[in-house]
């Protein structure tokens, strides 16, 4: 008698279909593996461009006008945002207990109701009106500012930042402190950098954004302050810190190898200090006249 050939066959296809299910299992537990492995090398290098604290909830510490302002509608968005979820928990509870098999022996046959589709058409417009007028308002209170006290113009290049004061003719590079001469005490790796922004508190200040190289992002989450850096072109927003300390961001626009390296770290002083540190950094960052050479061989001092 010859063997059953048709139930090897399907074993060997059953055994085919089980290799081929397991491999799909282990590619994608790699690739959740990686994901997750990616995720935390981005929080354990700061690249969430904040200082978090141990257990610490919600958002960072508001610094400015419009951090205030987006924090608040944060809030509100929250409260609405749960009056709703629990309201349509609530309804679909009260459906399934009201509605079940057990209670409608002859269930309803009723397709259109004309009250309740105008109720959950004009309700939404409702919703998204009421989400609409305070988010448009936070939008162009935070876009820019008409009367500014000052003006900083920030060019980002790979990979530090150049600020640049026109109005007191200073301006400098930023660059993060390598690992070696971190300061554990006083400096985190790979936010601290040489010479940070320097700031006066309670002024408005007109930001300029542009890059000489590819898209960057300027960054500061307690300040509510992100836009993009671009070659040939400039960006502009504001911002006012309202408290003295430091604050910190980074780039967040992929930006090449050492994305990495370009922390920003922003110092609010009050007037009094701004005004000693801008003396000094005249001093400081003051450039040494260019040596001209002209056609006659003589130098220009």
């Amino acid at each position: 008698m010859l063997p059953d050939s048709s139930g090897a066959a399907r074993d060997g296809i059953k055994r085919a279909i089980e290799m081929e299910q397991l491999r799909h299992f282990v590619a994608g537990a790699s690739k959740a593996l990686g994901l997750s492995v990616a995720f935390l090398t981005l929080m354990a290098t700061g690249a969430m461009a904040s200082v978090a604290t141990p257990w610490q909830l919600g958002v960072p510490e508001p610094v400015s006008p419009v951090a205030e302002r987006i924090h608040e509608f944060h809030d509100y968005l929250l409260w609405l945002i749960t009056i709703i979820t629990i309201f349509v928990l609530g309804l679909m509870i009260y459906v399934c207990i009201k509605f079940k098999a057990s209670s409608n022996p002859n269930p309803s046959r009723t397709t259109h109701n004309t009250a309740i589709e105008i109720i959950w058409t004009v309700v939404p417009v409702i919703i998204l009106a009421v989400v609409a007028v305070p988010s448009f308002k936070t939008l162009y209170y935070g876009d820019r500012t008409p009367d500014p006290d000052m003006t900083i113009k920030v060019t980002a290049n790979q990979w530090y930042w150049s600020y640049e004061y026109p109005d007191a003719g200073v301006s400098f590079d930023s660059y993060m402190i390598p690992e070696a001469e971190i300061d554990p005490a006083t400096q985190t790796y790979l936010l601290a950098v040489d010479n940070p922004l320097v700031v006066p508190v309670g002024k408005k200040i007109q930001i300029l954004v542009t890059s000489n190289d590819v898209m960057h992002s300027f960054f500061l989450p307690s300040a509510v302050v992100q836009i993009y850096g671009m070659a040939g072109r400039t960006n502009e927003t504001w911002m006012q810190i309202d408290k003295e300390g430091t604050i910190f961001g980074q780039c967040n626009q992929i930006c090449g190898i050492n994305h990495s390296a370009m922390p920003i770290a922003v110092t609010a002083l009050s007037q009094d200090k701004y005004d000693a540190w801008l003396a000094e950094a005249k001093v400081k960052f003051a450039a040494a006249p260019a040596r001209i050479r002209v056609a006659d061989g003589a130098v220009n001092e």
